[in-house]
């Protein structure tokens, strides 16, 4: 029989009947059921699952600052958080090792003392740094979402889950216990080693400072790590299984051992300063800290009388690469894929009219830049992204690879570039790169008027690849 096509909400076809014998009265009824699922002009709303996700909080500590307020300002001035080594950044048993041979790339993103209470967050050594690190973000975040206030919120505590993760956790614990090994001391090997190591105690700790007793998740996805865990928070809320989701991610590998197998990997600055998607890149910058973001229905929000809305979440995408362990395919063929996956998801349908601004993985490597702006041609299209219609920027020379936590911490960017107008300055981006054809972005820049949405991508090791996107939030009445 000969067949027909029709068009979909993202423009793909797919086949009808000539004569399907419908009458007008049930083409009227699909056509207003049709019409439930669109929430805003042109953008489908997805009947599978239709609960829209915000979101209500921040908190981050990042070598930029403690809080999100010190880091915004700083990162919007173009300042820089990563500085040279000094032996009392690395752990205390580590130090006699790194005097007499430093790393080859003796420069990181280190927090500041004065901004970060480790013997309060670590509870003076019990707790592993990045659990530390993992509370204190916590703790901005749920105080900034007004959710403890909320009466709903405290009452049902099994709506409320945590979704956080670590790429590599507890790095200084494996290598002391190494050393005890090696000397003949494992009796010495304390009752708190496993938990102090699992990519989930940041996870288990959050939902037990607040009694959160939804779903608890943790992905360990190296630096997509937590770009993902904000991924399926999104999905938990959007299917129903919890009403609030705290996500995010934690890093503290300042130590010796990880500086080390970086550079032998050849990932690391041999001049200590991060350039992502300069000419003259040679390699990143390694940081530490830790991000996490408040997402929760919008029915949610509203039921509880939120009164400030930074972002919706709108679309996830996560991909493989299937092709090396530590580069990316150098046509950025997975990193395409998933952020054509998550814009999709969105609903979004003209990339380069409602994406204003996208926030890169990109870590100051040579050939990893070089494929993340051969997928962001392939998705938005040389022209656009050369002449500076979508803004691309890295806030890595800033703040330095947080590599888990460097996901949370870019989406917390990227939603309040959303927020404010203003787009993060590429620390570093100090030339352009004839082969990249990147838009140096430099301070005071501002987000299109008429952007709807931004990007914020992360991809790690094993060719991980995860996207996500944000959009201008919806009224709250």
């Amino acid at each position: 029989m000969a067949r027909m096509m029709r068009m979909n909400a993202f423009g793909s076809t797919h086949p009808r009947s000539r004569d399907d014998g419908r009458s007008s009265k049930r083409r009227s009824a699909e056509c207003q059921r049709r019409r439930r699922y669109f929430y805003t002009e042109g953008v489908p709303r997805d009947p599978e699952y239709p609960r829209r996700v915000v979101v209500t909080g921040l908190g981050v500590v990042t070598p930029l600052g403690g809080d999100v307020g010190t880091n915004w300002d700083a990162l919007r001035r173009g300042k820089s958080g990563t500085r040279a080594i000094g032996v009392g950044d690395l752990p205390e048993n580590e130090r006699a090792g790194f005097a007499n041979k430093p790393a080859p790339s003796a420069s990181a993103g280190v927090v500041a003392r004065e901004a970060y209470d480790g013997g309060k967050w670590e509870e003076n050594g019990r707790l592993a740094r990045f659990v530390g690190f993992a509370r204190c973000a916590a703790a901005e975040a749920v105080r900034d979402s007004g959710l403890l206030e909320s009466t709903t919120a405290r009452l049902r505590g099994e709506r409320v889950g945590v979704s956080f993760g670590a790429g590599m956790g507890g790095t200084h614990d494996l290598t002391s216990a190494g050393g005890l090994l090696r000397s003949g001391e494992l009796r010495k090997i304390g009752p708190y080693f496993v938990p102090r190591i699992l990519a989930n105690a940041g996870a288990g700790r959050i939902s037990m400072d607040y009694s959160f007793r939804g779903p608890n998740l943790a992905a360990s996805t190296a630096c997509a790590t937590s770009a993902h865990c904000i991924g399926e928070a999104f999905r938990a809320l959007q299917r129903g299984e919890a009403d609030v989701m705290l996500a995010g991610g934690s890093e503290a590998c300042i130590d010796a051992v990880s500086l080390a197998a970086f550079a032998k990997a050849r990932a690391l600055s041999s001049r200590g300063s991060a350039k992502p998607f300069d000419p003259n890149r040679d390699g990143f910058v390694m940081g530490e800290g830790a991000g996490v973001l408040v997402l929760e229905t919008l029915e949610h929000a509203r039921q509880r009388g939120v009164e400030k809305v930074y972002a919706e979440i709108r679309g996830y995408g996560a991909t493989g690469d299937a092709h090396h362990v530590t580069r990316a395919s150098p046509d950025g063929e997975g990193a395409a894929r998933a952020m054509l996956a998550a814009l999709r998801d969105a609903g979004v349908r003209n990339f380069v009219n409602d994406v204003g601004y996208v926030n890169a993985h990109a870590t100051g490597t040579t050939l990893g830049d070089a494929a993340e702006v051969n997928a962001l041609r392939t998705v938005f299209g040389a022209e656009p992204i050369e002449n500076g219609t979508v803004i691309t920027s890295s806030t890595k020379g800033a703040t330095g690879h947080l590599l888990g936590a460097a996901g949370a911490i870019e989406a917390a960017y990227t939603i309040l570039t959303l927020h404010t107008g203003d787009i993060p300055p590429a620390v570093g981006h100090d030339e352009i790169d004839p082969h990249l054809r990147l838009p140096v972005v430099g301070t005071g820049v501002r987000l299109r008027a008429d952007a709807r949405a931004a990007v914020s991508n992360s991809f790690g090791f094993g060719g991980t690849n995860a996207s996500l996107v944000f959009a201008k939030p919806p009224p709250l009445v």
